[in-house]
């Protein structure tokens, strides 16, 4: 994982491990894309748990809850193919059946394809239906031509073995070289050839979302940073999907686990007297929260969770996940899955009843706000991978 600074502060950021042999637009109006987004319950899933991201024909209906697999690249653990592909399918069984994942996860496109067969053999067709795996694309800046585009989600269908990818999350680094117009509408191409389902974004920001919209680009949605300590995406982002019906993923929801019990009433200035921070996630979400307002008011932030906790049975993550996913515009949030090591099923599936009242809201953005402006700290979603 590659560093960045940003305004003094430091994040990851990340990059690539595979590398393949793989002016001005007008203003966008209310009527200029037509993307919607709606609850369903096809599947017989209850209508909470699930949602469509949609854009005209193109639809997905996902888990409002994702099983991040960043975890799976590595620093978390020594992941076991057998024990991770086990634990995927209790996952799925549990409900919670859609997966998130990357070109550059480690094996978790592999471990994806492994898990799918095994659902193909083992649970019924309409099992499978239910199931969803959507990955990343990262590609260096390099010119995207449509040969170098195919052959790097050609990869990655093959790993995932499906004939098309249900999801394809975009990413590009350098806004100054517009190849990233250029990759997405080599991909709308592939859409169209049903090598993919649906085209989506990760870590845009506002301004290049509203172009790529412009662009008659089918994006449904755009997987952003979103937490409790980082409201960006509601200062801009939400105001631009809500008009547009682009629909936000959120991960960092729970700041790669700082944001529960485990970190509640501990002091982290003295050495060892509190939980390590011995993971890249929560190396850099300590950061962001450093960024935002310190250690102290995020102890704060902790102990008005725990009370919301405590009153409805519930633990801190769940709390925390609740309150984005009923953020504007915010159609599913990611949890990030320590596939073989440990499991959260139950915490995940409490999100889904657990209903906030007007006091708990008001308790949790009355701490939240008294953090630093992340949006002038930091500036817009995506921002903290591409400014030095």
């Amino acid at each position: 994982m590659a560093t960045a600074t940003v305004n003094h502060f430091c994040f990851n950021s990340f990059k690539p491990t595979r590398t393949a042999t793989r002016s001005e637009s007008p203003r966008l109006s209310a009527h200029s894309v037509r993307c919607c987004s709606s609850t369903s319950s096809s599947t017989g899933i209850a209508e909470a748990e699930r949602v469509t991201v949609k854009n005209g024909k193109d639809s997905l209906e996902i888990c409002r809850v994702l099983n991040g697999m960043w975890q799976t690249s590595g620093g978390w653990g020594r992941i076991d193919r057998n024990d991770a592909v086990d634990a995927m399918l209790r996952y799925a069984d549990a409900g919670l059946s859609t997966f998130d994942m990357a070109d550059h996860y480690g094996p978790a496109e592999d471990l994806y394809g492994l898990f799918i067969n095994r659902v193909r053999r083992e649970r019924p067709p309409e099992f499978l239906d239910t199931v969803k795996g959507l990955t990343k694309w990262v590609p260096p800046p390099v010119k995207m031509t449509s040969g170098y585009v195919r052959e790097n989600i050609d990869l990655s269908r093959r790993r995932m073995d499906v004939p098309a990818l249900d999801m394809l999350q975009f990413h590009w680094w350098d806004y100054s070289n517009s190849g990233y117009l250029d990759a997405l509408k080599h991909l709308t191409d592939l859409k169209e050839e049903g090598k993919i389902k649906t085209i989506a974004l990760t870590n845009f920001d506002t301004e290049r979302l509203q172009i790529i919209l412009e662009n008659d680009i089918p994006v449904v949605s755009n997987q952003v940073q979103h937490s409790i300590v980082d409201m960006r995406p509601q200062q801009k982002m939400a105001e631009l999907c809500q008009l547009t019906g682009v629909k936000l993923i959120t991960y960092g929801t729970v700041l790669g686990g700082l944001l529960s019990e485990k970190f509640l009433d501990t002091n982290l200035s003295i050495p060892f007297a509190g939980p390590p921070l011995n993971t890249p996630s929560l190396q850099k979400y300590k950061r962001m929260i450093d960024a935002w307002g310190g250690w102290n008011l995020f102890q704060v932030l902790l102990q008005t969770l725990k009370r919301v906790a405590s009153k409805h049975g519930v633990s801190i993550p769940t709390v925390a996940v609740r309150y984005i996913l009923d953020q504007p515009a915010v159609a599913g949030s990611m949890i990030g899955v320590r596939l073989g090591l440990s499991e959260h099923i139950r915490d995940s599936n409490a999100i889904f009843s657990l209903s906030l009242d007007e006091e708990d809201v008001n308790s949790i953005q009355g701490v939240s706000q008294k953090g630093k402006d992340l949006l002038r700290v930091i500036g817009d979603c995506g921002d903290e991978y591409r400014r030095i």
